[in-house]
């Protein structure tokens, strides 16, 4: 967990201090709003282009109501009117489809590839520890 502190490196001062996913996470964050910084800066130098270019808002209007159409009135979705907004966007679905996906995915197997863990496959519950032949035959 991290609060808004605007003297933290990051803007952020995590609460839990020796968590390595947020330390590193801030790390690839921070690179990958730089470099996506650089890019929008370069391409949108003004505001008026971004909410000029029908491409640039068709994309961002597809994405709130075909994408997450359940979820298109919500309050929270951001504008796309300058270039900070552009970065904020682009920067949270390259952080959410790289480094947070690699996170929470990569993981897994540590668990779900562990036969004894329960395989996703069984559908019964796990034998105890000295099942009958017959447990044994209804489980497989």
């Amino acid at each position: 967990m991290a609060v808004v502190d605007s003297k933290a490196q990051h803007g952020l001062k995590l609460t839990i201090e020796d968590y390595p996913f947020a330390n590193d996470g801030l790390l690839i964050w921070d690179a990958i709003k730089q470099w996506i910084t650089d890019y929008v800066n370069h391409y949108y130098p003004s505001p008026r282009i971004i909410e000029s270019d029908q491409e640039l808002q068709a994309w961002w209007t597809e994405i709130r109501t075909k994408g997450h159409g359940d979820k298109s009135e919500e309050p929270w979705w951001p504008n796309l009117k300058t270039q900070k907004d552009l970065i904020d966007i682009i920067t949270t679905i390259a952080w959410v489809a790289s480094a947070h996906h690699s996170a929470v995915n990569f993981t897994q197997y540590t668990y779900g590839g562990y036969f004894p863990n329960r395989p996703t496959i069984a559908r019964n519950k796990m034998p105890t520890e000295d099942p009958t032949k017959e447990e044994w035959e209804k489980f497989m």
